[in-house]
């Protein structure tokens, strides 16, 4: 299996790029091609900006990349309840070009902050707009408080630890 791999920030410490890595690095048998939002970095969507210069290539770039894999493993970051900007203007682009995003690919969708909510705000978003643009979500996952449970690399709790493994072997099955 071929799983496409990010979190969803622009950030250079992003804790969703940290627990996407990890998550991805659980699935047996699987190539994973992890990707990082800032090499998708375009102009603030506008439909001027649209009609002067066109569709953007790399919106088409991340269409492709979805394309060619099997599953998606995305964590979102949560900035004031809902998506990051980096994420919201590449799904915008993107869904110029084709309005069905996701491709109908399996998906295991995820979150984490530093909160008890873990990210709970963008994942319910989410789970509501995301199948209207081919989102085929498998299983939700939420990492609450990831500074405490998340050390070295991997989630630290083992409860949770428990919990994203078995959203791993949803989207494996």
């Amino acid at each position: 299996m071929k799983i496409l791999s990010f979190g969803g920030s622009n950030s250079s410490t992003s804790k969703n790029a940290q627990l996407a890595k990890y998550a991805s690095s659980l699935f047996q048998n699987s190539s994973v091609d992890f990707i990082d939002l800032n090499d998708f970095e375009m102009p603030l969507f506008s439909v001027d900006t649209e009609a002067a210069h066109g569709p953007q290539a790399k919106a088409q770039l991340f269409l492709e990349k979805i394309k060619q894999c099997d599953a998606l493993v995305i964590s979102l970051a949560e900035h004031n309840g809902s998506y990051s900007v980096a994420f919201k203007n590449i799904l915008d682009w993107s869904s110029r070009i084709d309005g069905k995003v996701f491709q109908n690919k399996p998906m295991l969708l995820m979150a984490t902050s530093p909160g008890a909510r873990g990210g709970a705000g963008v994942l319910e978003i989410a789970q509501k707009r995301f199948p209207f643009m081919g989102g085929n979500i498998k299983d939700v996952f939420s990492l609450p408080e990831f500074d405490k449970n998340f050390a070295e690399g991997k989630i630290s709790n083992p409860e949770l630890d428990q919990k994203l493994k078995a959203a791993v072997s949803s989207l494996n099955s």
